[in-house]
């Protein structure tokens, strides 16, 4: 279970020190309750806070307020060693797919072995083909991302992120740099592994679209609060907020 309770982040600008009103309120007073297993999506326009709240349950941010609560435990409190094994936890999927271009498909996904460990051992190497196998990918072990499509790379960065057994995959953006053939395919991978796995993903998105496909649950965010919540079949029935009306297409744009 993650318990994101009364979390705010607000940015100051890089040297201000004068009065608070041009700092940015990015997340105001977010209350959600994310059970295990669960695909739940978080949606908004541009600068509804999406990508920060997301980032603050692997606390890549910092609440300025509040608190994240992850099986129980206060997990802002972290640092040191115990934040570095929380991360391991909780993997994280980008729009921009995050592979290191100079790598090989392999050591791309070998790569939170090295990061862990400082090497690299012929198991993790084995586990890491069988990831590839898992995504359809075996046969580009040795090729370098250049060498991919947009969706075959955001397939490598999936594998990389299951290299860990991750409680949580964090999808930041997947599916937004990819056309729509592609982004199905990413979906179905992701829902088909949550099925397989229990894994929680947290599906950050902008797209109506992609909610109804994968989600269970869902938020939506405006101006770093969130204006509804629930499952995705009563939201999408009878949404409650204007925010979720325009993201679904229910307004009258000549009214």
């Amino acid at each position: 279970m993650i318990s994101i309770q009364h979390v705010s982040k607000t940015f100051s600008p890089v040297g201000h020190r004068g009065a608070d009103a041009t700092a940015v309120h990015a997340l105001n007073d977010i209350n959600l309750e994310i059970a295990d297993g669960d695909i739940f999506g978080i949606i908004g326009m541009s600068g509804a806070g999406k990508s920060t709240l997301v980032r603050t349950i692997n606390l890549l941010e910092r609440p300025t307020e509040g608190r994240v609560v992850v099986d129980g435990q206060d997990v802002t409190q972290l640092a040191g060693a115990d934040l570095r094994a929380y991360r391991r936890r909780v993997a994280m999927i980008f729009q921009n797919f995050g592979l290191l271009a100079q790598k090989t498909v392999l050591a791309n996904v070998c790569f939170p072995f090295l990061a862990a460990a400082g090497k690299v051992t012929e198991a993790d190497r084995e586990r890491a083909l069988g990831l590839l196998e898992r995504v359809g990918l075996k046969e580009k072990a040795n090729a370098y991302p250049s060498q991919l499509s947009g969706g075959q790379q955001q397939r490598v960065a999936i594998a990389r992120a299951l290299a860990c057994d991750p409680e949580v995959i964090l999808c930041d953006e997947a599916t937004s740099a990819l056309d729509p053939k592609s982004t199905n395919t990413i979906l179905k991978l992701l829902r088909d592994i949550n099925r397989e796995t229990h894994v929680t993903l947290v599906v950050i998105t902008h797209s109506m679209d992609v909610v109804e496909k994968i989600c269970k649950n869902v938020a939506v965010l405006e101006n770093g609060r969130v204006v509804e919540q629930g499952p995705v079949e009563r939201v999408f029935e009878a949404p409650s907020a204007q925010a979720t009306r325009v993201l679904l297409g229910r307004v009258d744009w000549d009214a």
